[in-house]
């Protein structure tokens, strides 16, 4: 057995175990993203829906998927009064997507579990990252390398960027990696 299958095994006992991300991580997330009401979510190894039951409650649709059928069982359970969610059996690397393209894509504790050479080329698949080309020369804005340009050469690039992209119909690819790191303080004994 692959270790990532172990957690079917313990479903009930993680349910209660691990602890549910905080409300406020939530909001972030969606403000950082700019989600609307409607805007579809995949959920990569759901677990029993912890997370899943945070972004279920602001209402947006989601298709949660996660390999253990006790897990899956669980996931259920916690997510019963919501019908917004949609709960599927299968790995990320076999899960067969449907047409949706889907805003947001989150692993909360998963993403390791899903082989390296699937992850990210069957995410961009499914992923739609709204841009434009002033969206995306304002985020250039924002990059410190831009910041240390002198404000006449940087707007010299920056226009020559936009002219380089609209050059190519103003489509344009990003490859845009987050990353999240979470730490609390151990309890100290008295």
């Amino acid at each position: 057995m692959e270790q990532r299958f172990t957690f079917n095994q313990i479903a009930s006992v993680y349910r209660t175990a691990r602890p549910d991300y905080p409300e406020a991580l939530i909001d972030d997330i969606v403000s950082y993203v700019g989600l609307r009401p409607n805007d579809p979510i995949l959920e990569v190894g759901c677990g029993t829906g912890q997370a899943t039951r945070s972004f279920a409650t602001r209402g947006f649709p989601i298709i949660a998927i996660d390999p253990g059928s006790e897990t899956v069982r669980a996931a259920r359970e916690t997510l019963a009064q919501f019908n917004n969610v949609v709960l599927m059996e299968a790995t990320f690397e076999a899960w067969a997507p449907n047409q949706t393209i889907f805003r947001l894509i989150i692993a909360a504790q998963s993403w390791h579990w899903v082989a390296p050479e699937v992850r990210f080329s069957k995410a961009v698949e499914v992923w739609k990252w709204q841009h434009t080309t002033s969206s995306y020369i304002d985020l250039l804005r924002t990059r410190s390398d831009h910041q240390m340009l002198a404000p006449t050469k940087r707007e010299e690039l920056l226009d020559e960027i936009t002219r380089a992209i609209n050059r190519q119909g103003g489509q344009f690819e990003v490859d845009y990696e987050t990353h999240l790191y979470i730490a609390h303080p151990r309890s100290r004994a008295p």
